[in-house]
């Protein structure tokens, strides 16, 4: 079977199922520890990744596999709530097809979430980061292999990801909320294995600010469907590869889990503004 329709297939189940009239043009992704956002959505309701046709499952416990429709601050947006990684050993156009399917089912704008180490020295565990450009270092990309004409081109633009009008929107709503909102580059590696002291420096001389296991594939998806793109990272643990203190999965879920009150805040204010403007 073709992805193109897989991907219409799954669509078209999530549409009957949430009977969807009118869909959202607003996506977000919730990553590692940060899912429970979901929960706050009025009017919402959801289905499971295991009952909509050709998606894969999220193996992490971490990461809960339903999507969501509901209203945020009175934005209609669907939810993905977990997401599927390299490191699962699903392949690029797998891990991509959920970002399709929001495409499929008309976003347009597209708000990713991650849990993430800090690389910069300067930027903390606990703090929230805009994501301004990524690096892949994952060795894959979604876009190999025939071109998808239904989604977009066969050399899609990558000179601006992350869309600089809702990096200020960002930017803006974070300072009225009393937020601290960090700005810099994420590098995206495969995993599952976290990176060495070696690796942390090699990253940060590369230009990283932050580094996860996700997000990259999705947002290059994304750009070749011409979304509009906001990239936020809950910086979970600092690597200081001097001192670089051993981690967990649990401490980074604990600390996303921590964090996840000023992503509620930055999100619904990013929601409410983004209401306003439709």
């Amino acid at each position: 079977m073709l992805e193109e329709d897989r991907i219409a297939e799954a669509a078209a189940h999530v549409r009957n199922t949430l009977g969807l009239d009118h869909p959202a043009k607003v996506g977000i992704i919730l990553g590692t520890g940060l899912g429970g956002w979901a929960s706050q959505l009025t009017e919402a309701q959801s289905v499971p990744y295991a009952e909509i046709p050709h998606l894969p499952q999220a193996t992490v416990s971490s990461h809960q596999g339903a999507l969501w429709h509901g209203r945020c601050n009175g934005l209609p947006v669907l939810v993905l709530q977990g997401r599927c990684h390299l490191y699962e050993g699903y392949t690029p156009q797998e891990v991509c097809r959920l970002v399709r399917l929001l495409g499929a089912l008309g976003v347009r704008t597209l708000v990713t979430t991650n849990a993430a180490g800090s690389l910069n020295p300067l930027f903390p565990a606990g703090q929230l980061m805009r994501l301004t450009d990524q690096i892949n270092m994952t060795g894959s990309n979604p876009l190999t292999g025939p071109n998808l004409e239904t989604f977009g081109p066969r050399f899609p633009d990558m000179s601006e990801v992350f869309d600089p009008e809702l990096g200020r929107l960002a930017d803006t709503v974070a300072l009225e909320q009393g937020l601290r909102l960090e700005r810099g580059v994420y590098v995206g590696i495969q995993g599952p294995s976290l990176e060495t002291p070696a690796e942390t420096r090699m990253y940060r001389c590369l230009g990283g600010d932050a580094i996860g296991m996700s997000t990259v594939m999705e947002t290059i998806a994304a750009a070749h469907m011409s979304m509009r793109q906001l990239g936020v990272s809950c910086l979970t643990n600092q690597n200081l590869p001097d001192c670089q203190a051993p981690t967990s999965l649990e401490e980074i879920i604990a600390q996303a889990e921590a964090s996840s009150r000023q992503l509620t805040l930055l999100l619904e204010a990013v929601c409410g503004a983004l209401a306003t403007h439709q």
